[in-house]
């Protein structure tokens, strides 16, 4: 599995992680997380709002916690700075840890200002309860007001919704993150399923790409969505053989043309 510099941590992180929204206490989910960290997929996401979802994980990762990268998140609701180390305690209690490698913000919602969150999050590295501060669904605007907040903490990641059919965050966003050392993660990295109908443009055209590399349309997907240093993507384990098709979604590169070809169907 391909890794590469996860922001301002100073860790190489895979570039394909796993997520863990909707995943439900089953044999299946289980064998998967499991077969991706196997495949070198050891950058986990979860969060307080996915119910079930960190027990799941800590199932997963029992025995193997030092060989991953492990992030969850705080709900807004909860994101005071009191709330947002309670709502840690809580998380790393149902994972089973003593600490997580990055702890972000879910959104920001107006319940609580930011450099109130940030606060606790500051107490939570001086705690050693996390290492590395990030955040999710955030504009530069908030970017900007959370790294005041932080001060000599750096924010490592803005996590966001980033697929084919909502590649926005190829704008300003990528642009700030580029310009401040911070890892871009895209979640939903499979949304739009004219990508993936047979007959489609779409699907046509990621076919094509993926037939001249060895590759499927999901996995040509993947390298587009993961195609700059700061950018990592991570899809959701649901089976084994969907896991292992991401997992091989990286150590190619796509040619200018095909970057073009895919450019040209976007919406």
């Amino acid at each position: 599995m391909e890794t590469r510099a996860f922001g301002s941590t100073g860790l190489q992180v895979p570039v394909i992680g796993q997520g863990t929204w909707k995943i439900r206490d089953t044999r299946a989910a289980l064998d998967s997380l499991r077969r991706g960290m196997d495949l070198g997929m050891t950058h986990i996401d979860t969060a307080e709002l996915y119910t079930g979802a960190e027990e799941i994980v800590a199932k997963a990762i029992d025995g193997h916690r030092q060989d991953v990268f492990l992030v969850s998140k705080v709900l807004p609701s909860h994101a005071s700075r009191a709330g947002t180390v309670a709502a840690c305690e809580a998380s790393l209690a149902k994972l089973g840890t003593d600490h997580l490698d990055a702890y972000l913000l879910h959104w920001t919602a107006g319940e609580h200002p930011i450099a109130e969150t940030m606060a606790g999050m500051r107490d939570l590295v001086e705690a050693g309860k996390i290492r590395h501060v990030g955040v999710s669904n955030f504009s530069v605007d908030e970017l900007n007001e959370a790294v005041q907040a932080l001060e000599d903490i750096p924010l490592v990641c803005n996590q966001v919704l980033y697929n084919l059919d909502d590649s926005s965050a190829d704008g300003d966003l990528l642009a700030w993150c580029e310009a401040n050392d911070c890892a871009l993660v895209g979640y939903s990295p499979f949304g739009g399923t004219r990508w993936f109908s047979p007959g489609t443009p779409e699907n046509d055209t990621l076919s094509a790409i993926g037939a001249r590399h060895g590759r499927s349309a999901r996995q040509v997907t993947l390298r587009y969505l993961t195609r700059r240093p700061s950018m990592f993507a991570i899809p959701k384990a649901s089976t084994p053989e969907h896991v292992t098709e991401n997992a091989l979604g990286q150590d190619f590169e796509l040619s200018a043309d095909d970057v073009r070809a895919i450019r040209a169907l976007l919406a």
